[in-house]
């Protein structure tokens, strides 16, 4: 129902989850294409073919925006990757597990994933970002723990140095936002199956 003031009883409707959405996504995609501080409002309410002092209606600034392209993103990624660590598996399944959850995540905020690539590094130097420093941190400890229970049980090798190949595994998942393409030849899954064979078995022929 709309609502309604007591005083000047003025009628005035909230904004639509559907359309906030498809604001936030179409931001995501100018943040992610042109970079955030050369992305204006204007640019953003151009490309939702809308007026700037319209989308202000919605957001009060472009870093609100990003904040809450960026918060939704990594929500969803940690309770993803929280239910892949509550699971118990061995270290190579939590590995495949994570790269999988990764790749879905990027098929489903693949533009948030580039923003967050390009962008977080600056952003997390403004006061309300802090989460992304504490989202790297968590990231870290668990692809790095990972690698390193599988060291400890004989699943990876002994002399693997773990935090090169913490750095190998987050670069390479994480840069297939620049290419990858909802709706294309291979689902999310299939190139995380791809990518897990060639990471742990290598592209040579089995003997």
């Amino acid at each position: 129902m709309p609502k309604i003031s007591g005083n000047s009883k003025k009628t005035t409707v909230s904004p639509s989850p559907e359309r906030r959405r498809e604001l936030l996504s179409t931001a995501a995609e100018v943040f992610a294409a042109q970079g955030y501080n050369a992305t204006t409002v204007r640019r953003i309410a151009d490309e939702a073919g809308m007026l700037a002092g319209s989308l202000y209606y919605h957001f009060d600034s472009k870093e609100s925006m990003v904040d809450e392209i960026l918060s939704t993103f990594l929500d969803e990624l940690w309770a993803g990757y929280d239910e892949v660590l509550r699971a118990g598996l061995g270290p190579r399944e939590t590995i495949e597990a994570l790269v999988t959850e990764s790749f879905r995540e990027i098929d489903r905020h693949r533009a948030a994933v580039a923003i967050y690539q390009k962008e977080s590094r600056q952003l997390a130097a403004l006061p309300r970002f802090g989460y992304l420093t504490d989202s790297q941190r968590r990231f870290e400890g668990a692809w790095l723990g990972t690698l390193e229970r599988g060291v400890a049980d004989g699943v990876f090798r002994a002399d693997l140095d773990t935090r090169l190949a913490y750095r190998f595994l987050r670069d390479t998942v994480w840069v297939a936002a620049s290419w990858y393409r909802p709706g294309g030849q291979h689902s999310a899954e299939e190139i995380a199956r791809q990518y897990v064979s060639m990471v742990l078995d290598g592209i040579t022929p089995r003997h």
